[in-house]
């Protein structure tokens, strides 16, 4: 598996562990609707939140979270839309970015971006 992936994995799998820890129920992983992908799909409450989960070892070219296309941010919301739709989900939903920033000697460094798609 190439390097970026591995980050990629290692970054979702921190991501959701520190979801879990603030109280979040992971509902989904990896949620795919035809071309577009949701990373994680968590519930507090009465909210369904959407994440977008971006990982970077090196941020040079910018923080993670700058990452998150408004191409990207159209398919997560397309890929939402169907979820909400076939759950009859009638409550609220959002839309976040978790950026985790994985550091050469292993430190994990995790920003959650709250109503990211505003």
């Amino acid at each position: 598996m190439a390097q970026h992936n591995d980050t990629g994995k290692q970054g979702e799998a921190a991501a959701m562990q520190y979801l879990q820890t603030q109280g979040y129920q992971i509902l989904e992983a990896n949620y795919r609707h035809q071309h577009a992908e949701i990373d994680l799909i968590v519930q507090k409450g009465k909210m369904i939140i959407f994440i977008e989960v971006k990982t970077r070892s090196n941020v040079s070219f910018g923080e993670p979270e700058t990452f998150v296309t408004y191409t990207k941010a159209n398919l997560v919301m397309r890929a939402a839309d169907h979820y909400i739709y076939a759950r009859d989900w009638q409550h609220d939903i959002r839309f976040d970015v978790v950026a985790v920033t994985i550091r050469p000697d292993g430190e994990v460094k995790i920003r959650h971006i709250e109503d990211a798609f505003c």
